[in-house]
């Protein structure tokens, strides 16, 4: 909906306000510069090459049409009810069900799958899973959550800053080199900042899942194959261990469903919104859609492979 674009559109003005008020305190506006410039520079070699760098991570094989055919068949089929180029298809051998999009722009993105994923879910719900994915490759959420991460960064490098100049005595003096915030308010400052910055980074990356989840439905035609994907996925997950996403727990907000092991929780700092919120999302947008249950006789024709 307009209200979850209008939320990442406040949250990420938050982020640059926490950014430019802790800018102007350490440096200026020279210091401002410089830093968001740092920033930038680091997010923008990690948007460039973030699909490279996921993918090989987490050991990810590209398939095709001759390798894995009912699969890249489901996601180019997919990919044409979504009005996208067809991305790169790839399966990374995990027993945990789960499953990612990466890249900088729709022509130059990729879906994964974990090898758990298609064993344990059936042909509808993987449908649900993909069309997840290509909204977010179509909402360009990739890179939503880059400049989300390029003022979060600017802000820890401020705090860091700011840091470092009470430790040399910056703040010691009266006086020109002083904090306008005295001691305890850069204390509080360097604290406070950087972890106000995480919590609206991780509110964006819900808000992100959530229109994910809805643009997804819309694709697949069927918002209770995603509702019924995702109770399973949340089901294994909590008891399937992903050894590669536990070694790299920065990939977790990437996923369709937390990785990580003890993740189940819904709080401020959890990068994806409670299963249960999702799923009874989903719901009521099937019942908007007279779509009462799984796989109904009303609609066959309607799924990608029908």
């Amino acid at each position: 909906m307009t209200s979850n674009y209008i939320k990442t559109g406040v949250l990420l003005g938050v982020l640059t306000a926490i950014l430019v008020s802790l800018g102007a305190l350490v440096g200026g506006e020279t210091g401002l510069v410089i830093a968001f410039i740092m920033a930038l520079g680091m997010n923008a070699f990690s948007l460039w090459n973030s699909d490279k760098l996921v993918l090989r991570m987490h050991g990810a094989e590209e398939v095709d049409e001759r390798t894995a055919p009912e699969f890249y068949g489901l996601v180019r089929d997919l990919a044409q009810r979504a009005g996208l180029p067809m991305p790169r298809v790839y399966i990374m051998h995990s027993d945990q069900p789960n499953a990612f999009a990466t890249g900088r722009s729709p022509s130059h993105a990729a879906v994964c799958a974990s090898t758990g994923l298609l064993n344990m879910l059936d042909r509808e719900e993987v449908a649900g899973v993909m069309a997840h994915e290509l909204a977010h490759i179509r909402n360009r959420d990739t890179l939503i959550m880059t400049v989300a991460a390029t003022v979060a960064g600017a802000i820890s490098l401020f705090a860091n800053m700011m840091q470092f100049g009470m430790l040399f005595g910056g703040d010691r003096r009266e006086g020109e080199g002083a904090s306008p915030l005295g001691i305890i308010g850069a204390l509080a400052a360097i604290i406070l900042a950087p972890l106000a910055a995480m919590l609206v980074q991780m509110a964006i990356s819900r808000s992100r899942e959530y229109e994910a989840d809805r643009i997804g439905a819309h694709i697949c035609g069927e918002p209770l194959w995603l509702a019924s994907a995702l109770e399973k996925i949340e089901h294994y997950a909590r008891r399937i261990m992903n050894p590669t996403a536990e070694a790299a727990p920065a990939t977790a907000h990437m996923f369709i469903i937390n990785p990580l092991s003890g993740q189940g929780m819904d709080n401020l700092f959890s990068t994806h919104p409670n299963t249960e919120n999702r799923i009874a999302e989903l719901r009521k947008l099937a019942a908007a859609m007279g779509r009462s249950s799984m796989g109904s006789a009303a609609s066959p024709a309607r799924g990608p492979w029908g």
